[in-house]
């Protein structure tokens, strides 16, 4: 029996890990990074898509190349500006430049222009990388919140894989699962949205905010699992439904629908779309 059960665990957390890891590298938030070659050098890049704290974004290329010049070009999303131009400076192997700071959900895009003599390079090649601005979030409230609600997945697919056992037992997974997505999503997630962007909710029935939709719905399958218990005469089958609903909800990429300052009229709206 110990076996069986440390087999299950060792499966949750792979499940887990590897889903916390699909969701978070899929969202639009994670970097942007490349490597192109220009001049005879080999160049690796890698372009924050977010930045917190109310500061400057600090944007720099290692270039073994100190003849090489470099421009930061950027402007605001979703505004009439036209493009504005920093020259990069070159220091102990990098050439940096920054972007100016941004009220929370304000988006810039940027991308890097490279000289050398008459060669140009646009990196990245393709397009422009946005990088959305967020207010100064706690890092102890944060850690508390990434953790719980890894917790809460890592529990939840534990108790969805007691459908598999002979003898399954239920009560404590599935209670733990629900207290882990109830305090890490419902309450701390409140908290972190707040001091990024300034509003606790903006999900349903408040708005189309994905994160908060996908988190209401994943305390209510489980709040079912848990009345299930006593009320179903396989309460099981509703644990396995409520493992299943949440691995699908981590399956969708972070942040989509987020928060987002539209420059044109100064109104916040939550969007999927990021350039």
């Amino acid at each position: 029996m110990m076996k069986n059960s440390l087999s299950l665990w060792i499966i949750a957390l792979i499940i887990t890990g590897t889903s916390a890891m699909f969701q978070r590298m899929t969202g639009p938030s994670y970097p942007v990074s490349g490597t192109e070659m220009f001049h005879g050098i080999k160049i690796h890049y890698v372009f924050d898509r977010s930045h917190g704290g109310g500061t400057n974004h600090h944007v720099e290329l290692k270039i073994a190349d100190r003849s090489m010049r470099g421009i930061l070009t950027w402007r605001r999303y979703k505004s009439l500006d036209p493009w504005s131009s920093v020259p990069m400076t070159y220091s102990g192997g990098l050439l940096s430049a920054e972007l100016p700071s941004q009220p929370p959900s304000g988006k810039l895009l940027y991308r890097v222009i490279l000289y050398a003599g008459s060669d140009t390079i646009a990196l990245p090649p393709y397009d422009a990388v946005s990088i959305r601005y967020k207010g100064d979030l706690p890092p102890t409230l944060l850690g508390a919140h990434i953790v719980l609600m890894f917790l809460g997945m890592l529990t939840a697919t534990r108790a969805g894989l007691e459908f598999f056992k002979k003898e399954p037992r239920l009560t404590m997974l599935t209670y733990w699962s629900l207290g882990f997505l109830v305090t890490g999503g419902l309450i701390l997630g409140p908290l972190v949205q707040h001091y990024a962007f300034g509003a606790y909710w903006t999900g349903w029935p408040f708005g189309p905010d994905l994160t908060d939709d996908k988190t209401a719905a994943m305390v209510l399958v489980w709040l079912i699992a848990a009345i299930a218990l006593k009320r179903s005469r396989k309460p099981v089958r509703w644990t396995l439904a409520a493992a299943i609903v949440t691995l699908l909800v981590y399956l969708i990429p972070h942040s989509l629908l987020g928060s987002e300052l539209d420059y044109t009229t100064g109104v916040t709206q939550q969007t999927i779309k990021s350039p």
